[in-house]
């Protein structure tokens, strides 16, 4: 294995989910503050749960995240 390749890959991968989770998440919240459906200072429980079958890798990450 090369250590070079494999780590940039996982980096490259590990970016690109938080780039896009970020943006899916900022879009969800933000419709729904401006459909009343939240007001705009809870805290939301959020749950990240990453997989790679081939390892027989599950992880989690839970937390929260704050609105103001």
């Amino acid at each position: 294995m090369n250590e070079d390749v494999f780590n940039s890959s996982l980096r490259g991968f590990l970016k690109k989910v938080g780039i896009t989770s970020q943006r899916e998440v900022e879009k969800v919240v933000r419709d729904a503050v401006a459909g009343g459906r939240l007001k705009g200072d809870e805290k939301l429980s959020a749950k990240v749960v990453l997989t790679v079958g081939s390892v027989n890798l599950v992880h989690e990450v839970s937390g929260e995240i704050e609105l103001g």
